[in-house]
């Protein structure tokens, strides 16, 4: 996509980066600039800074850093055309017109979005009028409207092994095309694509923003596996979306209803529940966790009463505390899952069961109780061993007073010797909390200096180069001095280089400069280490006189030309550079 550098700057003053990004994290004031928790890792101290001055944003912990362009890229998944359009939709502009083709990646987007599209209408049509029924009547035996049927966009894919391929090549797809977009799989006899999904009834997978990215497909009988998803491909991956994310963003409701299937989603959602989402045959993952944490404040887990469910209730507990999301587990007697609690107990028992859902720490605690003996001593030793965990990983200071009470009473034991032990045990986890962050900063750092690995070899110059970075971004209008007295080939580092090149062009076709500009030549991972160069000099900024001591630097460490040197004088170099 071609730079049109003055319709960016309008968008991007049209979304300011405070207001995009204050839809997606809670922003803290600090000052002129904002912190906030990093949704892109998992952290309890806020490290990412939200710079108002220069419209960036960049965080300590994980080095992710950029522009409201950038942003939205990142958190929403999107290419720099996407992330555009969604911008200008937001703030009402209108994208230019491009006359050049998309980049090789958005076309490949764009490909495999319009063959899912035909695989949904087909997999559709095949259910409500194909002549195999069992995919219809697997439905209506679950219960399922005509309505939620076509709300879903639910399919079937029939016993074949390449009516869905052949439509795909009749409309111009090609073998490798359907293959990239796991809608086929390719035959070792002939070279051609073959149906990936066959005598499955079809789950279509559709994203925020109303694309069909993939599918999930379940058998009739008792065939392996019984589940069958959509692998990675450019535009899905399985962790990083949710089942039906897209009818729960709109809800009315700061709550989502998190469920482990796609039948128990659609039976909630039928009930009358907008609000339910599921994992995609996975744990839920802390991306996932993020990706809620966007559009809820409070998560009620309604995952299946066996024992594998009620671990993996445990598990998300977990993920959905480091992202700052009230979690409540719902308890159903008499049914073994959603699906199967409403069509016993009706809509209105289930929506009592969400309102009387246990808090996560209550389903934690009791957790904690099992298996263990409490008429025994030793019972009452083990369940204090288990509870001091729970107990310490409770943020509110006046809900662990509550909680220490209740079990200290519970084990008969003083309150206050409880608490001593707990206040010990917060103690200890701050101090490891704080070696986690560090160690993510380290981290943060070593993969930085893998984007400029010579940056060890000569780290001096190195520094220089930031510094000369650092000064241009921030006076683009000097763009000639500056290329004049460093000029790019005295940089050393290959990643400097790259950077300071591009950002002369840049500065050169427009002086308000922000690094989306850089989109087309770098990476949202090197972008970020880019505005991390400019956050390393915001407390001091670098000076002209400062700028010319780093261009020196890097003079004086250019080799000299042996252009023009007599043999005897190039001899003499040689030696004196061997003494």
């Amino acid at each position: 996509m071609p730079r049109n550098d003055e319709f960016l700057y309008r968008l991007r003053n049209a979304n300011t980066i405070e207001s995009v990004m204050g839809g997606y994290v809670q922003l803290i004031r600090r000052g002129r600039n904002y912190v906030c928790s990093c949704p892109f890792h998992s952290e309890k101290t806020p490290s990412c800074t939200v710079f108002t001055d220069t419209q960036n944003f960049y965080c300590f912990g994980c080095g992710t850093g950029g522009d409201v362009i950038t942003f939205i890229m990142k958190i929403e998944n999107l290419d720099f055309k996407e992330a555009v359009k969604l911008l200008a939709q937001r703030s009402g502009m209108e994208v230019p017109a491009y006359n050049s083709a998309d980049s090789r990646l958005a076309q490949r987007k764009t490909r495999i979005y319009e063959m899912n599209r035909i695989a949904a209408n087909y997999f559709y049509t095949n259910l409500v009028k194909g002549q195999d029924k069992s995919g219809l009547k697997y439905f209506y035996d679950r219960k399922l409207s005509p309505a939620v049927i076509k709300k879903y966009g639910l399919g079937y894919a029939p016993d074949s092994w390449h009516d869905l391929s052949d439509l795909l090549r009749s409309k111009g797809y090609t073998d490798d095309e359907i293959i990239d977009a796991w809608l086929g799989g390719r035959s070792q006899k002939t070279g051609k694509s073959y149906d990936m999904f066959r005598k499955r009834v079809m789950f279509p997978i559709i994203d925020l923003r109303g694309n069909i990215i993939g599918f999930g497909g379940r058998v009739l009988d008792d065939s392996k596996p019984k589940y069958l998803n959509t692998s990675a491909t450019p535009v899905f991956d399985k962790g990083s979306n949710l089942f039906s994310m897209n009818f729960a963003k709109n809800a009315e409701t700061k709550r989502i209803i998190l469920c482990e299937g796609y039948m128990d989603v659609i039976a909630v959602n039928q009930a009358g529940f907008e609000n339910v989402v599921a994992t995609l045959g996975t744990a839920i993952t802390p991306d996932q966790a993020r990706l809620i944490s966007h559009y809820a404040e409070e998560v009620v887990i309604a995952y299946d009463s066996d024992g594998a469910g009620q671990k993996a209730a445990q598990k998300a507990i977990n993920h959905f505390s480091d992202v700052g999301i009230r979690t409540r587990v719902l308890r159903m007697e008499g049914a073994k899952d959603p699906d199967e609690y409403i069509k016993k107990f009706g809509a209105e028992s289930f929506r009592l069961l969400i309102e009387g859902s246990a808090d996560a720490t209550d389903f934690m605690l009791d957790k904690c109780e099992v298996g263990i003996d409490m008429s025994s001593e030793a019972g009452k030793v083990e369940l204090l061993r288990r509870t001091s965990k729970v107990l310490a990983g409770i943020e509110s200071p006046l809900e662990r007073e509550v909680y220490i009470s209740r079990t200290a009473r519970k084990c008969d034991i003083p309150v206050q010797v409880l608490k001593t032990h707990i206040d010990g045990l917060l103690r200890r986890n701050e101090r490891s909390g704080k070696k986690r962050e560090w160690k993510n900063i380290q981290l943060s750092a070593v993969k930085h200096d893998q984007l400029n690995p010579e940056a060890d070899k000569s780290p001096r110059e190195a520094k220089a180069e930031e510094a000369i970075i650092s000064y241009l971004i921030r006076n683009p209008g000097e763009y000639a001095d500056i290329a004049a007295e460093a000029p790019p080939d005295t940089f050393v580092t290959p990643f400097n280089k790259r950077v300071y090149h591009a950002v002369l062009g840049a500065v050169e076709r427009h002086e308000n400069f922000s690094v989306s500009m850089l989109s087309d030549e770098f990476t949202l991972e090197e972008t970020g280490r880019i505005t991390g160069i400019t956050a390393k000099f915001r407390d001091h900024p670098v000076t002209r006189e400062y700028f010319s001591d780093c261009a020196a630097v890097l003079r004086k460490h250019t080799p000299a030309s042996t252009d023009g040197i007599s043999d005897d004088d190039l001899k003499k170099l040689f030696d004196s550079k061997k003494k």
